[in-house]
């Protein structure tokens, strides 16, 4: 069933909306009065000129689009950045130009794309103990190390 969600557009670009039917994320664009170039290592924070109200219990996760990340080398610096559902501002995005070259965003540019989920408060529960798994207490790459290497 679709979730609901109440959206205000102040830009002239359309609502985001889901590419293709098995698409998660709705492409972002860019509310810009002039174009904005972003130096290598440059980060910014663009705006989308779209307010959302979330039901409760629900998130919007703004995440790079793959394309300008590979062509362009222009990501999402807080990736995934998290909208709260009790957040009323502006969405923007904080992009960040990591090529080596200047990148110039026009108004209208797609710039990253929004999903929105459904999440789980959790409650924690002291424990002087743990159980225990085959993994263990194994850290980062712990589960890509060969056996037989």
């Amino acid at each position: 069933m679709p979730l609901h969600v109440k959206i205000k557009n102040t830009s002239p670009f359309p609502y985001p909306a889901y590419a293709t039917e098995g698409s998660a994320g709705m492409d972002l664009q860019a509310h810009l009065d002039a174009p904005v170039t972003l130096q290598p290592l440059e980060r910014r924070l663009i705006p989308t000129g779209l307010f959302i109200e979330l039901p409760p219990g629900t998130e919007a996760q703004v995440r790079p689009r793959s394309g300008l990340a590979l062509r362009q080398g222009i990501t999402v610096l807080n990736a995934p950045g998290t909208i709260d559902s009790d957040y009323r501002g502006e969405v923007g995005v904080i992009l960040i130009n990591l090529s080596s070259e200047k990148v110039t965003i026009q108004p209208g540019d797609r710039i990253a794309q929004m999903i929105v989920a459904r999440y789980e408060k959790a409650v924690w529960i002291p424990e002087n103990e743990l159980g225990s798994t085959e993994r263990g207490s194994g850290g980062f790459g712990s589960t890509g190390v060969r056996s037989d290497t």
